[in-house]
């Protein structure tokens, strides 16, 4: 156990210290995260539940698990309806952004990691994450477009194919 919080640690300090990988979490440390939300829930501060519910959330949008991360997408978008601190909106809408940075909905993660930076322009991790958003969004208009080409070459060579059958 603690070999992976370790590298849990190590990945989200890469990150931090300006690497293009967003940090995982595992299964085991969400669960220890879903026993502190339900202990807290019962003797703790209102504070506290908001600190590990924000804790929890941070784990489910860096899950592999799409299901935990769309459940962290939830708690979030729920969490942000209620009025909080700008910090922690901002927070908040940079979670959201990861989260649908996992769930390849990129054009929204740019959109939210937006709203991020016009709340703190200065925002090195929100930098980060714009900058590997719009390199996968980049990314992968590439290879929509050289998908696109082989359609329309696939199109084109049948056309010209069944013209010719005809003649």
């Amino acid at each position: 156990m603690e070999a992976k919080i370790g590298k849990f640690f190590e990945s989200v300090g890469s990150f931090f210290g300006g690497g293009d990988q967003i940090p995982w979490c595992d299964r085991d440390i969400i669960a220890g995260l879903e026993r502190e939300v339900t202990e807290t829930a019962k003797v703790g501060s209102e504070e506290e539940k908001n600190d590990s519910i924000m804790r929890l959330s941070w784990a489910l949008v860096h899950s592999r698990q799409a299901e935990d991360v769309q459940r962290g997408i939830a708690m979030l978008e729920a969490s942000l309806a209620n009025s909080s601190p700008p910090l922690q909106q901002k927070e908040k809408i940079y979670l959201l952004a990861v989260g649908y940075y996992r769930c390849g909905n990129y054009l929204r993660s740019r959109q939210l990691v937006g709203q991020c930076l016009e709340i703190q322009p200065d925002w090195r991790q929100a930098e980060t994450l714009k900058k590997t958003v719009e390199d996968r969004i980049a990314k992968d208009g590439v290879i929509g477009i050289g998908i696109t080409t082989a359609a329309v070459g696939l199109i084109a060579g049948g056309i010209a194919a069944a013209m010719s059958r005809k003649k």
